[in-house]
């Protein structure tokens, strides 16, 4: 068990594709420190895969939610009201990019694309945090997942557009919310194998970088973003919203 207790804290994880996903990560360390989660799979194809990973943790809710649909969003809360009656937090752990557009060069970037990554990576934490912030009356803590986007990495293209949107609105919403007690933070991670990593241009190259200009000249580890997620998900984290946390053995510090 971790020392950071989460018995009685109710929430939901968007974005589990597989083991090797982020949000898995975060999943099995917020389940350890004792929290009853929720997740949703984007569609049938992946929805085999999640149910094997939480079929241990007994009857926990496993919903369809394609992000770029209002009405598969709207219900999954509607589900959680039901099932949970309030939430305490969420995972927001979805990105997504058409693999052509994540090679060559950022101005061939098609409309298109432009409009799927932003829809996908960007847009959909706005009406998330619209309907979770609606069941936490007491309060309660949103996290995104993004990728120092201060930086220019060759092959990321449309998607270090998309984490930009997506950081800017981590603000809009902190400040928007913070009113009501709700508190949104992103962790900014450096590479990770994953999923979505199979896609990204020399992504070899990019974690052998980062290892070695890093201060703690290594990669970092899905658990140690999940150790990251458990606290800003805690409320030893209430002074803190607004916030891009990052949890890249300090590459972002670097200048060369």
């Amino acid at each position: 068990m971790y020392p950071i207790n989460l018995e009685g804290k109710k929430g939901i994880i968007f974005g589990v594709a597989n083991q090797r996903s982020i949000a898995w990560a975060i999943a099995q360390t917020l389940h350890q420190a004792g929290a009853e989660l929720a997740f949703t799979y984007q569609g049938p194809r992946l929805k085999e895969g999640v149910a094997r990973l939480v079929q241990p943790w007994g009857d926990a809710p496993l919903m369809e939610c394609d992000v770029t649909q209002d009405g598969h969003i709207s219900r999954v809360f509607e589900e959680l009201r039901e099932r949970f009656g309030s939430l305490s937090f969420v995972v927001h752990s979805v990105a997504f990019a058409d693999r052509e557009e994540m090679a060559g060069n950022f101005y061939d970037t098609s409309r298109q694309g432009f409009h799927t990554a932003m829809e996908v990576s960007a847009y959909s934490l706005i009406p998330i945090a619209k309907h979770a912030s609606d069941l936490m009356a007491s309060g309660g803590s949103i996290i995104t997942l993004t990728f120092t986007m201060q930086l220019v990495y060759p092959g990321y293209n449309i998607m270090g557009t998309a984490k930009a949107a997506l950081e800017q609105e981590v603000r809009h919403l902190a400040a928007e919310l913070g009113p009501r007690g709700v508190r949104v933070n992103a962790l900014s991670s450096g590479p990770l194998d994953t999923l979505a990593a199979r896609g990204l241009h020399r992504f070899v190259d990019l974690k052998h970088i980062h290892a070695e200009r890093a201060p703690l000249k290594r990669n970092i580890t899905h658990e140690e973003v999940a150790a990251a997620a458990l606290f800003l998900l805690s409320d030893m984290a209430s002074g803190i919203t607004g916030a891009i946390l990052p949890v890249d053995g300090g590459y972002h510090i670097m200048g060369v």
